[in-house]
C-alpha cells in the first residue's frame, strides 16, 4: 500500500552536508523527496518536570510499499549523524488520486 513517510529532523548547526546527503539518497532510492527546510517548526515536550524545545524540519517521501527494515536502519543512521537519542520517522497510508 502506498504511504507518505515523514522524517522529523532537528535543525542543528553545520549539518548542511548531511541534509544534502539525505536529499540525494532519498531521491535516488524513492524517486523524489520534499524537504521543508526554510521554516523550521518549533517542538515542545515534557522531560519530567522540564519543558524541552527544539526546531525541526520535515522531510516527506511517497513510497509504494513500506520496507520496515530499511527504514529502521535509516533511522539509526540519522540518529548517529544528528547525534540524537531518537529521530521520528512515521508513515501514513495514502491513496493517490
Amino acid at each position: 500500500m502506498a504511504a507518505l513517510v515523514e522524517i522529523l529532523l532537528p535543525v542543528p548547526r553545520n549539518k548542511g552536508p548531511a541534509y544534502r546527503n539525505i536529499r540525494e539518497q532519498l531521491t535516488e532510492t524513492f524517486g523524489g523527496v520534499t524537504f521543508y527546510a526554510n521554516t523550521p517548526a518549533e517542538c515542545l515536550w515534557k522531560d519530567g518536570v522540564e519543558t524541552e524545545a527544539d526546531q525541526i524540519i520535515v522531510v516527506k517521501v511517497m513510497v509504494d510499499e513500506i520496507d520496515g527494515e530499511w527504514w529502521r536502519g535509516y533511522r539509526q543512521e540519522l540518529e548517529a549523524t544528528f547525534e540524537q537519542e531518537e529521530i521520528v520517522i512515521r508513515a501514513t497510508p495514502i491513496e493517490r488520486l
